[in-house]
């Protein structure tokens, strides 16, 4: 250990000396991650904001504000007069409604009951609004007819002397029409298809790991530009003259590499669980082993593509270029079902494939050890595979 803390201290220094370098391991993932995700997870409530101005502060106002809040379309907000005029003026929001101070029964029986509802020009949400009010009051219109109706039935038997009495008959059976069609019972009964999606997809998982996987597998693809530069430098024969035995040397700086990127994956997954509030699954012991045997993976994968060039430069643009590639190819983009079945299935030679498999059938598929454990097998059998022919390759100059 005492030669191989030195190596892992050495490649973080150098690795970590330029500020760049923190936004490529930190804030270009995280940009990344909540563009593709659309910025956070969806709120339960996505139905369009619509301002309300509540003049009237009546019953009537209180029930087409209730008739707005059961909507599937609006979401109505009571904002002051002065606030929503200041906003739709700005064009902040795309309609404001206007409920004024003589919004009542008393005016629906006289026909003057009116509300204002303020629309900007070719907007969206505006229509939205319009629909969404024009169905509340017409909701509201039909219990005034069931009212006249009574109304008039009333008159029939009983001449009325007094305008009083039509108010509380008008009354009392626009708000009994209200109860007995809210407790209507349903004449439309929906059911939902039963045939599944053949593409689980989620937004947060897929752009969550995709660049995850991304942004970890090209760095440590990049540690064949730790080498190659190292034997460029000639700083690598210096080292290897010490007592240190080639072995060390490689799995202290392949073990101070990996130690990183599981570092950087878990600051990922914890911006996923505080941000987007995902649910990664219940099993964080399978998370782990996916995040282990991934990195490993691509580790080796660095290790031997730096037994094959030959300068820094060289490395560092063949390890971007491999390490794009191979994530685009291995669905961290884009959902591999959707992908040419020829695509698909040379994709499964791809260390990234089985990588974003993994991940996914942890955090979306709910999947244990038991369901990932071919995956791992599969990664560490890729990190064997490189591992063995990088050091086989491996040279001093």
């Amino acid at each position: 250990m005492n030669r191989i803390i030195p190596i892992i201290l050495k490649d973080l220094k150098i690795r970590f000396t330029s500020p760049v370098e923190w936004m490529f391991f930190i804030i270009l993932p995280v940009i990344f991650i909540l563009i593709l995700s659309g910025g956070t997870s969806p709120s339960e409530d996505q139905r369009v904001n619509l301002q309300v101005v509540d003049l009237a502060q009546s019953e009537l106002s209180g029930l087409l504000l209730d008739k707005l809040d059961k909507s599937t379309s609006v979401k109505p907000i009571l904002t002051p007069l002065d606030e929503a005029v200041s906003d739709f003026d700005s064009r902040q929001v795309s309609a404001i409604l206007i409920i004024p101070e003589d919004f009542s029964i008393g005016a629906l029986l006289e026909g003057k009951a009116e509300v204002e509802l303020r629309q900007q020009q070719n907007k969206v949400n505006a229509l939205i609004d319009q629909q969404a009010v024009s169905l509340a009051v017409r909701r509201i219109s039909s219990l005034v007819d069931i009212a006249n109706v009574n109304v008039n039935v009333a008159d029939e038997f009983r001449p009325m002397d007094f305008e009083v009495d039509q108010q509380v008959i008008f009354r009392d059976s626009f708000t009994l029409a209200e109860e007995k069609l809210a407790s209507a019972p349903m004449r439309i009964e929906t059911i939902q298809a039963q045939t599944e999606d053949p593409i689980q997809y989620n937004p947060q998982a897929n752009s969550t790991f995709g660049q995850m996987i991304t942004w970890v597998f090209i760095p440590l693809i990049g540690l064949s530009a730790m080498f190659a530069g190292e034997r460029e430098w000639g700083t690598l024969r210096r080292i290897l003259v010490t007592p240190t035995r080639k072995p060390i040397y490689i799995g202290a700086t392949v073990l101070g590499q990996v130690l990183t990127a599981v570092f950087q994956m878990v600051i990922l997954i914890t911006f996923g669980i505080l941000v987007l509030k995902m649910d990664w699954g219940r099993s964080p012991l399978a998370l782990l082993l996916v995040i282990v045997s991934s990195t490993l993976s691509a580790a080796a994968l660095g290790t031997m593509l730096g037994t094959f060039v030959k300068t820094e430069n060289q490395a560092n643009g063949i390890s971007i270029l491999v390490g794009m590639v191979m994530a685009m190819m291995g669905g961290c983009w884009y959902p591999m079902e959707l992908f040419p079945q020829a695509i698909q299935s040379a994709a499964r030679v791809l260390p990234t494939t089985w990588a974003m498999q993994g991940f996914l059938d942890v955090a979306v598929r709910g999947q244990g050890i038991s369901g990932i454990w071919l995956e791992c097998l599969v990664l560490l059998g890729f990190a064997f595979i490189f591992f063995i022919v990088g050091v086989w390759r491996f040279k001093y100059e």
